[in-house]
């Protein structure tokens, strides 16, 4: 069973740019090191960087704005793979991840997001069926996605009720819960609950009819492409839990899909996705000095 739920209201906090009551889209605050684009925030905290999952830098916590980032970085869209185009920043900032147009009956679902956002993407994306729909695969990459939606005429934000505390905008956010939603014809998200409690990856029948999943870095593409892992922090180097990781099998390993796009440009699975996934895991429980029993 899985239904939508309604976004929680948040609690009022101090913009650190401009103070209470006037902030202006241009001027909203962006935590530099994530990424992630507020309302409002601690001047002195980004919640997902003091979360063990993430991190302060050295220099402590550091903001930007929309506006900032407009002016140092443009947002560009182009092919990943024939029929699967990419949505990044240049020069990267902050995680450095991409985003994925993915296509479909019904619209292009957005998966994940970035932090930029100009009029030349909005027109290329535009050209390119627009956006229907935003999902995201957990919160280290929610970055400007109300921005995103509200360039497309309020296309839905497609949040996992599990992460619900870590939305740090109001917008068009619809939460979802249980393990399985399909957001649009074909394109499906499923809950792995890697990383995070709502860690979630999206399949959907690829643009060969092959099957792909997107994964974020929910289902991590490794350096040897051969191969995936599963982390509940990357930069801090943290393991998942086993019984997460055969769980994530268990939600995948009966579907079909050929390739696995990572988060980052050319982290590409290019054949045997499915195969890669399950002997990933296998070798991830027997470095654990457990029985790879999936």
């Amino acid at each position: 069973m899985r239904h939508l739920l309604g976004a929680q209201p948040r609690r009022p906090v101090v913009d650190p740019v401009t103070g209470p009551g006037r902030s202006t889209r241009a001027r909203l605050p962006v935590c530099a090191t994530c990424g992630v684009q507020y309302d409002a925030v601690d001047p002195e905290v980004c919640p997902i960087c003091t979360d063990e999952r993430q991190y302060v830098g050295a220099g402590g916590q550091r903001w930007t704005t929309v506006a900032e980032i407009a002016a140092e970085h443009r947002t560009v869209v182009r092919p990943e793979i024939t029929g699967l185009t990419g949505v990044g920043t240049e020069p990267s900032f902050a995680i450095g991840q991409r985003a994925l147009l993915v296509p479909g009956e019904g619209g292009n679902v957005l998966w994940d997001c970035v932090s930029s956002i100009d009029d030349a993407a909005v027109a290329r994306v535009t050209e390119l069926g627009g956006v229907a729909a935003i999902a995201l695969s957990h919160p280290h990459y929610y970055s400007a996605m109300v921005e995103w939606s509200e360039a497309f005429g309020g296309a839905p934000i497609y949040v996992h009720a599990g992460d619900r505390q870590w939305i740090p905008r109001r917008g068009a956010v619809r939460t979802w819960d249980g393990d399985t939603l399909e957001v649009l014809p074909g394109r499906t998200l499923i809950n792995a609950r890697v990383h995070f409690a709502g860690g979630t990856v999206l399949h959907w029948p690829g643009p060969d009819g092959r099957g792909d999943l997107c994964s974020g870095d929910i289902v991590q593409v490794v350096a040897d492409r051969r191969w995936v892992s599963f982390m509940y922090s990357y930069p801090n180097l943290i393991p998942e839990h086993p019984d997460t990781v055969r769980r994530t099998v268990r939600l995948l390993r009966d579907l079909e899909f050929e390739t696995v796009h990572g988060a980052w440009w050319g982290k590409v699975v290019e054949s045997d996705g499915r195969g890669a996934v399950v002997r990933s895991a296998r070798r991830y429980l027997e470095h654990l000095g457990l029985t790879p029993d999936i």
